[in-house]
């Protein structure tokens, strides 16, 4: 919840370090919150680890330093002194200074730190931070998003495919556009190709298909999307625990 004491501020334009600094930080707050706020290092490392990260960088520490100093002076980031009083840590203040909510600010940390993303990766992905129990659930925190322009989407969020990215880019910065959104039709193919499907020999027994058989047909092909992300997210931490014990 925003802190009426704390004057809000606006999320604009952020740079490529700002974005993945901010970002490391909200990420680590909500899933190894008994290792935040971060170091320095801690903070370097995750900004450069190499699972959930697009593109994968090699900042050091310096830099991001200097990074975390200029999202002190916008008022996201301060710094928090042990009770030793030898090393910083760093925090975000995104809850405080935003109206955004925890589901909102997930989305917006997964987008900072993988870009633009298909509904069903993004809900998987955003999903590891806080719980969004359904497709529905992140169209509509998605749509307050756009609302405010801090998201951009190729198209209607209500139909499958659609990629969505965040709205965060610096003035003149080269950043990938979102792909135009194509409906796959018949009339939208080849004629090649849809005469090499007409002349498919057919099965002597038709499948009937009931009222909203295709419905349900997206609706698992989605689920299957959904499992593999988290197979693929899975493997990622048991990675990253794998090298933490290592280490």
């Amino acid at each position: 919840m925003p802190d009426p004491t704390m004057e809000q501020i606006p999320l604009k334009h952020l740079s490529r370090k700002q974005r993945r600094v901010l970002g490391t930080l909200l990420e680590k707050a909500f899933t190894t919150p008994e290792q935040y706020p971060l170091t320095l290092k801690a903070t370097t490392a995750g900004c450069n680890q190499k699972s959930n990260r697009e593109p994968v960088t090699n900042y050091d520490e310096d830099a991001v330093q200097q990074t975390l100093e200029e999202l002190r002076e916008i008022g996201f980031v301060a710094v928090v002194h042990t009770e030793s009083g030898r090393t910083e840590r760093y925090r975000h203040y995104m809850r405080h200074r935003t109206s955004l909510n925890e589901r909102q600010l997930a989305i917006m940390t997964e987008l900072m730190l993988r870009g633009r993303q298909q509904l069903g990766e993004l809900r998987t992905r955003a999903g590891r931070m806080v719980a969004i129990e359904s497709l529905e659930d992140l169209r509509q925190e998605l749509q307050a998003l756009l609302d405010q322009g801090l998201v951009r989407a190729n198209g209607s969020l209500e139909r499958r495919g659609i990629e969505v990215d965040h709205n965060l880019y610096a003035p003149g910065e080269n950043h990938e556009a979102l792909s135009a959104y194509q409906e796959e039709s018949s009339s939208s193919r080849p004629v090649a190709d849809v005469e090499r499907r007409d002349s498919t020999p057919r099965s002597p027994v038709a499948m009937p298909r009931s009222e909203g058989w295709e419905t349900a047909v997206g609706s698992l092909a989605e689920q299957v999307t959904d499992l593999r992300q988290q197979l693929a997210e899975l493997k990622d931490e048991v990675a990253d625990l794998r090298r933490q014990l290592g280490a």
